[in-house]
């Protein structure tokens, strides 16, 4: 019984999120809320993945861009692999201990895959925390192929309020 109750009151949270103004959200609420939905997923920063990706010492983990391919086309992580499912992840055919980081527009449809990965038996599985929107929003690149462009999916005009208006396709870009 308390565990219906708990998942009543996650999902009335979450309704709350999306029913709220983006304007009354701030990142560390959302941030909060995906921590709290995603206990067991770990939660790397966008300084952490940095550091981590610069450091030729250190094997380069597999990035997962868990967004719809319509935003990937738009942009993503230099060799991100464009996956939305724990099938899609498994096609990669990847070692159960190779290093993942899953990443979407704001962190929550990669924390929900992250969890799934780990169920499934990946064991070094990460979130970007904030994803793509807090990547791109502190001035990192994103690339379309590998090529750098200046271009991130708003995903819609609710959760785009998040991504900094300089990251937006223009209305004259070929992948709006």
């Amino acid at each position: 019984m308390r565990a219906i109750f708990a998942r009543c009151l996650t999902w009335l949270a979450l309704a709350g999120l999306y029913i709220a103004p983006v304007t009354a959200q701030t990142w560390d609420s959302l941030l909060s809320t995906i921590r709290r939905k995603f206990p067991g997923v770990r939660q790397l920063s966008t300084r952490e993945l940095a550091i981590w990706l610069a450091d030729p010492s250190r094997p380069s983990p597999v990035l997962i861009d868990a967004r719809d391919p319509k935003e990937f086309a738009v942009s993503h992580l230099l060799h991100a692999h464009n996956a939305t499912s724990v099938d899609a992840v498994q096609a990669l055919n990847l070692p159960k201990s190779k290093p993942i980081v899953v990443y979407c527009s704001v962190g929550y449809r990669s924390s929900a895959l992250a969890e799934k990965l780990a169920q499934s038996g990946f064991t070094q599985v990460a979130n970007l925390e904030g994803s793509l929107f807090a990547w791109a929003n502190e001035g990192r690149p994103a690339f379309r192929g590998t090529n750098a462009v200046a271009e991130v999916h708003p995903y819609d005009a609710k959760w785009g309020q998040l991504l900094d208006r300089r990251w937006h396709p223009s209305p004259a870009s070929p992948t709006r």
